[in-house]
């Protein structure tokens, strides 16, 4: 169809660092006014179709205001996931006091540019195992970068590369269809000419190259390998756990299985974290009468502390929910399925299903020919490189932090993305220190939740704003320094801090305990530093 050029509107609306959003023909498109000079690109988010006009500006840098994509406002490139497409970028011209841009007349999705296979200028291999978050972007990522030899994405699930955390949200709750989980789908793979195998790898040597599979296949010979298998939920060491009806959740099929479980109308969820309090949320949505059983004081305590696990706590005690803390499981009883649930205290919880959530352990006992920690997991140095043409990303992989200065390891979605395409990009050659801020979401009842950097033991919790109303930032501080952020109701703040941090200049601790700070003018200024 034919493009069309569209007045789009005045320049009086579109004044320096602001932003519009208009609709011209079927297309949603922002104009942006960076430092006098005007840009067009779309103005919907490709991850979950979020208004990007609600998003932060940051310089040129524009953050989505639901899960903190970064887009290159001059481009519409992509800079940051969990997007994996680019904003188409119109074409733009003033007249007189008019702004006026050209869209197509069909719809555009815009991949980023990708070379094509070329196994005669390229005969290499690069495997992948895993297809969970970093090993789909990285495959993307090789490409995108100019690799041309072979590409082997590995994972025992048949289905396409999918989106993890919707599980145990929308798609739980049965407001999601599973078609909309898919991250890419078969044809995007064929396209690239990007192989994916459905099998379970059983053994990584990587001193020989070689991966074994459980199917009775030849064995697998790569160049270089990318470590992303993720992790397995931890299931419970008492009796009954293994009855039918307990359950872990980590894949589709896992959420399929729960689903198709829900005949009756009573759930029991062992485990007060993220997980468990999203299927909490989730199964309440679905009708269900939800009793949780944690072993910390409050709910989140581990990660977010006592005061906000608390809100969160009545938050769903307000939906009905049954909270016992401060508990353990000591068995399931049943006889062909499980019935009841026994404590520490002798309590008994019956119930129709029950879910547990209590962790993960990295799957990283298959790689032999590196050390591996206790816990299953593969260090690796700041490139990700865990050996010569050995690389890891996501859950497994234990790393140098940089702004703490200590080897962590970090259970994100969106982490595991900036991992594999870092870790993609030096596969190739490049040589791309990893300090990406890491950033997790989540959605419970009314309250969505942003969570910023990394903090796994704190001095104290700084509050700004009200926790009650669900309207707050809470700084994690630890010798004075800001090691992460948590936000509701807060989303330009959130994306302010996370800019912040990214260009190393968060205010120190003594700032945020002295009272409010404002982040948001904080960060134009560093921005603009940079310049």
């Amino acid at each position: 169809m034919t493009a069309i050029e569209h007045v789009a509107a005045n320049l009086s609306e579109v004044m320096p660092g602001q932003m519009k959003a208009v609709e011209l023909g079927r297309h949603t498109v922002l104009l942006v006014n960076i430092d006098g000079n005007l840009h067009a690109i779309g103005g919907t988010c490709p991850h979950y179709g979020a208004p990007l006009v609600e998003g932060t500006l940051c310089g040129k840098r524009l953050i989505c205001p639901w899960h903190q994509s970064n887009f290159d406002i001059t481009t519409g490139n992509f800079l940051e996931p969990p997007v994996m497409d680019n904003l188409p970028h119109y074409a733009l011209r003033t007249q007189g006091d008019k702004i006026l841009v050209t869209v197509p007349g069909a719809t555009d999705r815009v991949e980023p540019p990708m070379v094509r296979a070329d196994y005669n200028s390229n005969g290499m291999r690069y495997c992948i195992v895993g297809a969970g978050a970093a090993g789909n972007m990285a495959a993307q990522t090789l490409r995108e970068a100019g690799f041309q030899g072979y590409i082997t994405l590995i994972s025992h699930e048949t289905r396409p590369p999918y989106d993890r955390p919707n599980l145990s949200k929308e798609y739980l709750q049965g407001a999601l269809k599973a078609e909309a989980l898919t991250l890419r789908d078969e044809e995007f793979f064929h396209r690239h000419g990007i192989e994916r195998l459905a099998y379970e790898v059983t053994r990584v040597d990587v001193k020989k190259k070689l991966i074994q599979f459980k199917e009775k296949v030849k064995p697998l010979e790569f160049d270089t390998v990318l470590l992303a298998t993720g992790s397995v939920p931890k299931r419970l060491d008492v009796p009954g756990a293994d009855l039918p009806n307990v359950f872990t959740l980590r894949s589709f099929d896992d959420a399929q299985a729960i689903i198709g479980a829900l005949h009756g109308s009573r759930a029991v969820v062992v485990g007060s974290s993220f997980i468990g309090m999203e299927v909490a949320a989730s199964l309440v949505k679905r009708g269900l009468e939800v009793t949780v059983v944690g072993r910390t004081e409050e709910p989140f305590e581990k990660q977010l502390g006592k005061q906000l696990g608390r809100r969160f706590r009545v938050m769903h005690e307000s939906h009905g929910i049954t909270f016992y803390n401060k508990s353990r499981v000591q068995r399931f009883e049943g006889d062909e399925r499980a019935r009841r649930v026994v404590l520490d205290s002798g309590h008994e919880i019956s119930a129709d299903v029950f879910i547990v959530g209590v962790g993960v352990t990295p799957q990283g006992r298959i790689v032999h020919g590196i050390d591996h920690g206790e816990d299953g997991s593969i260090t690796v140095d700041r490139y990700l490189r865990a050996a010569p043409e050995v690389f890891a990303a996501g859950d497994i992989a234990r790393f140098p932090d940089s702004r703490s200065g200590r080897f962590t390891r970090i259970e994100h979605w969106r982490t595991a993305e900036q991992m594999g395409r870092m870790a993609a990009l030096n596969m190739h050659g490049q040589a791309l220190e990893f300090n990406a801020v890491p950033f997790f979401w989540t959605f419970q009842f009314e309250l969505g939740l942003d969570y910023i950097g990394h903090a796994d033991a704190w001095d104290e919790v700084i509050l700004d704003g009200d926790l009650e109303k669900l309207d707050f930032m809470a700084y994690y501080v630890q010798d004075n320094r800001v090691l992460a952020a948590a936000g509701a109701n807060r989303t330009a703040q959130a994306a302010a801090f996370a800019e912040l941090m990214r260009l190393n200049a968060l205010p120190p601790g003594d700032e945020f305990r002295a009272g409010s700070i404002d982040l948001i003018p904080r960060m134009r200024a560093a921005t603009r530093a940079l310049a």
